[in-house]
């Protein structure tokens, strides 16, 4: 995920975890959002928040120089973790936690440049989506709330328009969320459908024509005058914690083999075999894949299920013949079996799969 950012241009920060009373109330976050926001503390005299998000940081690193037109676009991403309070009644496991780590950015851009990034941005979530197998989400289009709302009522229709146009030309479908916008502009969110019908929210484009007002946000243009850039908010995955949560749902713990934390288990028969099945788990490792050895006194049987229980795609028992002739004796983790093939053969079987990211 670190070199696609990168390939898409954009600088990777880092941020504090706490910001002065004063930063939440020059962002709105006090004024619009403080019942979600953990209560102040006290250091040195001053009061500080736990950050319930990045974007007043990533504006002060805009602002750390003077910006020119040829500075824009500028896209800031961070993995940063921020908490927010919620009610012990909407906590749902790694679905909706207090504290989560985003995969957050930051596009600052001129007006002429905002269709365009707007696009990329889209274009990067549905990659990004996609790119996990994820297909079974519905995008929303969230308009602004007037009772909760930031900045004149006529700002909004432009950028509501804008995400709309982008929409559009994604050929991607949408409903209306009318009302659901955040409370500094309108956002397009895609939320994912779960096993029981809920949807959760992933990934989330918001704009943000709010905090470069606050801030005082400036670049200077071809005309030598300072102009006020337009601000995009962006998460791929929405949150780390609900992504993973969601990916944990949709594939029922059975990950593809590119994808699962283990993807082979090494299950030696007798402890003679226990040397053997560990230099084949190096082998595996100094190829990138993930293989574990399961040394454990039970016996071969127990050991097969409890790798197929924890849905590990592939199981390579190792017995005195396999030892002999250097192969393993694959499983899969339906209960088929493979039969034995050479340690090197299954390797460069697994890479193939991983790289063409097939199922098994």
């Amino acid at each position: 995920c670190k070199e696609e950012h990168l390939a898409h241009g954009y600088d990777l920060v880092y941020s504090p975890h706490i910001g002065k009373s004063t930063l939440w109330q020059t962002s709105g976050h006090l004024e619009f959002f403080k019942e979600n926001m953990y209560a102040p503390m006290d250091i040195d005299g001053q009061e500080y928040y736990l950050k319930p998000m990045n974007c007043p940081f990533h504006i002060h690193v805009y602002k750390s120089r003077t910006r020119s037109y040829r500075d824009l676009p500028m896209r800031l991403a961070e993995w940063g973790t921020v908490y927010r309070y919620e009610d012990s009644g909407n906590l749902h496991g790694l679905l909706r936690v207090r504290g989560f780590t985003q995969d957050d950015a930051h596009v600052f851009c001129r007006e002429d440049q905002m269709p365009e990034e707007i696009d990329r941005v889209l274009n990067f979530c549905l990659y990004i989506l996609r790119s996990f197998g994820l297909e079974n989400f519905t995008a929303y289009l969230s308009t602004r709330n007037p009772l909760k709302a930031a900045g004149d009522p006529a700002r909004w229709d432009a950028p509501t328009e804008a995400l709309r146009s982008a929409l559009e030309r994604a050929g991607l479908p949408y409903q209306l969320d009318e009302g659901g916008a955040a409370f500094y502009g309108p956002k397009i969110d895609l939320k994912f459908d779960d096993a029981l019908g809920r949807q959760w929210q992933l990934s989330t484009i918001q704009f943000d024509f709010n905090l470069p007002e606050r801030f005082e946000m400036v670049y200077i243009g071809e005309d030598g005058q300072e102009h006020q850039p337009y601000m995009v908010h962006r998460a791929l995955f929405g949150s780390m914690e609900r992504f993973f949560g969601t990916l944990i749902e949709y594939y029922a713990g059975a990950f593809p083999v590119w994808l699962a934390p283990v993807q082979a288990m090494i299950i030696p028969i007798t402890d003679r075999n226990l040397d053997f099945a560990h230099q084949v788990a190096e082998s595996f490792k100094a190829e990138h894949l993930r293989a574990e050895v399961d040394d454990s006194d039970n016996r071969m049987q127990y050991k097969i299920r409890a790798a197929q229980e924890q849905k590990i795609p592939y199981m390579l028992v190792i017995g005195d013949r396999e030892q002999a002739e250097g192969k393993v004796n694959v499983r899969l983790r339906n209960g088929e079996q493979r039969g034995m093939l050479a340690v090197g053969e299954f390797i460069a079987y697994v890479k193939d799969v991983v790289d063409h990211k097939a199922l098994i």
